[in-house]
């Protein structure tokens, strides 16, 4: 894999200025991080404290800062619907239906350039287990960024769509044979060792007279993230081999004794949803010094470290984001100090972005099927739920709402947006405010919703998993179809 890859410019507007709008980051104080060894006990970085985000140029007079954590392109229209992409959101309701994904093919592009600029002399992969279709694939491809994935599945998608293997790099803390087997046979560009138990397998799988690049996947021992089940730097977890008790150095001794193996460097990844830079730096000190470690140990200097990602983006107007080009300059320097300590040369740098592309560049509609006021709660119950969108189940993810396609002149109230679903736990929104005569028939729009809502979809209750409509230019188009019942029945072939 060549270490410099190709960042094909296209002739569209540029947009990664209007999307770094939507990507502030707090400015409050947090807590001291403490490295003074590789082995201390995880640090917990806090979440910064969220910070107002207004957005006057997209704001309505009537709704200041709303429209901050929409995509760029998003426009106000009479009668309170919205333009995304040129395109009004009711418009596409009654074209593909609902539920239905709608994804910004330039906030998509724009994000993916914002950082090409931020780490210019990085390799970018775009993480695929955020949203992936065949499009996505190759809108990445050309503008310039890598792949990263998770499975034999997202793996062969994304080559017999086009994209270069060389510019993959395959995860797992679990690979089956079939995944190692299709990243052997394609030629991807890295596969990151999760265990000692994968070496010897990787290994004897590797075709006698060739050598598959490797990174190892490091724990650090430090804890950031959004909730403490995407939290993945710690030891008390199931990813990745522990600086504190050795494990990572005995794998690199493993893997440096594999003649098929070639190990190019370190790889590591705190977590997820993630808004302050200083659990970065902190992970950058600590690999650094394995990196000098190695190198007095084996007498080898690795050439690459991969980051990872887990970038956090705002999901409600006034959370916090993180901010990318302060993340990357804080990084090289910490990089560039840290090596220098060492006495090593600057290793290649590798980022993994997924939601902080994919999240931002999507919104969701949907259709409210009944209004229900019990006691002093009101619930709206929408056609999808946590079969397109497991995330508020899994880590209670709160999102924003709002009510397209109607002026309603009625007071905001509190409610709760739930699915369709046969459990308690199926809520897509609590504690949002909409107007109080919100009726059957009305159109919701959730924004933000592009990153982990269909990859992680399901088949409860047997509905079928929504559509994927690309917005771009005023033209919308099918990317991925709604799963039909007859999709669902030809896979159930026994009786």
């Amino acid at each position: 894999m060549s270490h410099t890859m190709s960042h094909t410019t296209l002739p569209r507007t540029d947009l990664a200025g209007q999307a770094e709008r939507t990507a502030r980051t707090s400015t409050a104080p947090a807590a001291r991080m403490t490295d003074s060894h590789p082995a201390a006990a995880p640090v917990l970085e806090p979440d910064p404290e969220p910070v107002p985000t207004p957005d006057p140029a997209l704001a309505t007079a009537t709704d200041p800062g709303q429209l901050a954590i929409w995509p760029a392109s998003t426009v106000p229209l009479p009668e309170d619907d919205l333009a995304l992409g040129g395109v009004p959101l009711t418009e596409l309701a009654d074209r593909f239906g609902t539920p239905a994904y709608i994804l910004d093919e330039d906030e998509v592009r724009s994000r993916c350039r914002t950082y090409l600029r931020a780490f210019p002399d990085a390799d970018v992969y775009y993480a695929a287990k955020a949203f992936l279709c065949r499009a996505m694939a190759h809108w990445v491809a050309e503008e310039g960024l890598g792949l990263d994935v998770c499975s034999a599945g997202e793996l062969e998608l994304a080559v017999t769509t086009g994209f270069p293997p060389e510019r993959i790099v395959l995860h797992g803390n679990a690979k089956s044979p079939a995944d190692l087997r299709a990243a052997l046979r394609l030629g991807v560009g890295r596969i990151v060792i999760d265990s000692t138990s994968e070496i010897a397998r990787l290994a004897a799988a590797v075709p006698v007279g060739s050598r598959q690049k490797v990174l190892i996947r490091v724990v650090p021992g430090i804890a950031a993230g959004g909730h403490a089940k995407i939290r993945t730097g710690t030891d008390d977890q199931k990813f990745g081999l522990s600086l504190a008790d050795g494990s990572a150095q005995h794998a690199v001794t493993r893997v440096l004794g594999q003649p098929r193996l070639e190990l190019v460097g370190l790889h590591c990844h705190l977590g997820s949803q993630i808004t302050a830079v200083k659990p970065y730096l902190s992970a950058v000190r600590r690999l650094v010094g394995l990196l000098a470690r190695v190198h007095e140990q084996h007498g080898i200097t690795l050439p690459e470290l991969d980051l990872g990602g887990g970038h956090g983006v705002a999901y409600r107007p006034g959370e916090p984001a993180l901010d990318i080009a302060g993340l990357a300059t804080k990084i090289r320097a910490e990089l560039a100090g840290g090596c220098a300590a060492a006495g090593l040369p600057v290793p290649r740098l590798a980022v993994e972005p997924g939601r902080a592309i994919a999240g931002p560049s999507g919104v969701v509609l949907y259709r409210v099927l009944a209004v229900k006021r019990t006691g002093a709660h009101t619930f709206v119950a929408v056609d999808g739920g946590m079969s397109d969108n497991p995330r508020p189940a899994l880590y209670g993810v709160r999102y924003a709402p709002r009510l397209v396609g109607r002026r309603s002149a009625a007071a905001t109230e509190p409610v709760t947006v739930v699915g369709r679903h046969c459990e308690a736990g199926d809520i897509l929104a609590s504690d949002v405010h909409l107007p109080g005569d919100i009726r059957p028939g009305d159109l919701l729009a959730v924004p933000v919703a592009g990153a982990y809502h269909l990859s992680m979809a399901s088949g409860y209750n047997l509905v079928g998993r929504p559509p994927v409509v690309a917005v771009t230019s005023g033209h919308a188009r099918l990317l991925v179809r709604r799963e039909s019942l007859a999709d669902i029945q030809e896979r159930d072939i026994g009786l």
